[in-house]
């Protein structure tokens, strides 16, 4: 007798899963089969049900697609199942260039919300901030709205505009922001000297370049009498390259350890001397936009006595991802391990704490009206502990003053490391 289709399909994609846990490769652990069976059934139960109830037909492909990520948004905020296109779009962004807005989002409290803008992006000089809930996109809303869908729909041709609703703290409703996109090439480097001696580099996050630009633009300032490292509204990016940024500044000590489930994601960073910056004092930037491997260097340094952190308390996200392929071109974003400071600490949902407190934050209105960061503790099913005024340019003198007039922080650092060269200057005097 011809058995219903449904039974079939459910049948068979249970074999299909089945063979998923218990095959033993790099990638896939054996699991306990006794506990897996059961749940398999109730899985090829639901299958059955929507196959012969469902009002129309629907593919089996797009329900075992549904499936998966389903089964992994229930882990935490930065895993994630990436189709195709996401794959293809992930794989752009970390070279630096890539089309969109310029924001970093993630879901808290099960709405979509801006992590932080990237400066010097479309939505930076919009206005967007971070704390931001884009509660619709085109008029859609939102609400149970993937991450990767909600960036497929930010995401367009370079000129084209997308206008998001935006709900903010401080305003009584929702407003519209109307943006227009841009093919966005993040400078991940920006150097300057501010005085005499006194260099001044910010990076805004980590991609594939960020370790040679830092280098170049430190060969080129010559010798120096102090540095101020910039590390605010970084979100992260490639864990090489966090690492590699701090050897810069270290020629000894641990960078980064982590540890995970199984042997290859519990690994050790230490420092080499070669090519090391390490014969003037530094001051670190950071607030509540500094995250992940932002974080990282932070704490390397901060650990290593190599600098003094100043700002607020970072983000806190101290897990890493790694990118799992797909037979079909998709991928699986997945958290493999916690990272660990050199000294042990694991600042997951708590964010590096700075050695000088220095308040900054975030403006909404011109009125003076503050707001606190979104961090990675406000972020759903997190990992616990274990208009910019234009003007006409002048002097390099001048513009640095006008950047120090306006950013307190980075006066405060430069002054630090101004009286760090007085009383150097002091001790050997004595």
């Amino acid at each position: 007798m011809k058995q219903p289709k449904a039974i079939w399909l459910g049948v068979g994609l249970v074999l299909v899963f089945l063979s998923l846990f218990i095959f033993n490769s790099s990638n896939v652990l054996k699991a306990d089969t006794a506990e897996i069976y059961p749940q398999l059934e109730k899985f090829s139960d639901c299958l059955g049900i929507i196959e012969k109830n469902y009002v129309e037909d629907v593919p089996p492909e797009k329900l075992i697609e549904g499936a998966i990520k389903g089964m992994i948004s229930v882990l935490d905020p930065h895993s994630a199942y990436l189709t195709k296109e996401g794959y293809k779009e992930m794989q752009i962004s970390t070279t630096g260039s890539f089309g969109g807005l310029g924001i970093e989002i993630g879901i808290r409290d099960d709405v979509l919300t801006v992590i932080t803008p990237i400066e010097g992006t479309p939505a930076f000089d919009a206005g967007i901030l971070p704390g931001d809930k884009i509660v619709k996109i085109e008029g859609v809303s939102t609400a149970d709205m993937s991450l990767e869908d909600a960036v497929k729909l930010l995401r367009g041709p370079k000129g084209s505009q997308v206008t998001i609703t935006i709900l903010r703290e401080s305003e009584k409703s929702p407003f519209d922001v109307t943006i227009t996109r841009a093919v966005i090439h993040i400078q991940s480097v920006k150097s300057q000297m501010l005085e005499p001696g006194f260099g001044y580099i910010k990076v805004r996050n980590f991609q594939v370049d960020t370790t040679e630009d830092i280098y170049n633009a430190l060969e080129e300032m010559g010798p120096l009498k102090g540095l101020i490292f910039d590390l605010r509204y970084n979100p992260g990016g490639l864990l090489d390259q966090a690492i590699a940024v701090s050897d810069i500044f270290l020629s000894e000590g641990k960078i980064v350890y982590t540890d995970g489930r199984n042997p290859e994601d519990k690994t050790e960073y230490t420092a080499q001397a070669e090519g090391s910056f390490t014969d003037f004092p530094m001051v670190v930037l950071i607030n509540g936009g500094s995250a992940s491997a932002a974080e990282i260097v932070s704490g390397a340094l901060q650990d290593n006595k190599r600098a003094l952190v100043v700002g607020v308390k970072s983000f806190g996200k101290a897990s890493v991802q790694t990118i799992r392929p797909l037979n079909d071109g998709s991928a699986i974003k997945l958290t493999v391990a916690r990272y660990y400071t050199p000294s042990g600490r694991s600042i997951q949902a708590t964010g590096i704490e700075p050695d000088i407190w220095v308040d900054e934050k975030v403006p909404v209105k011109d009125d003076g009206t503050t707001r606190d960061f979104i961090r990675e503790k406000d972020l759903k099913d997190h990992l616990e502990p274990v208009e910019q005024e234009k003007r006409e340019p002048g002097s390099v003198e001048d513009s640095v003053n006008e950047l120090l007039k306006k950013d307190y922080q980075l006066k405060y650092g430069l002054d630090l490391l101004k009286s760090w060269e007085v009383f150097s200057q002091a001790r050997k005097a004595a």
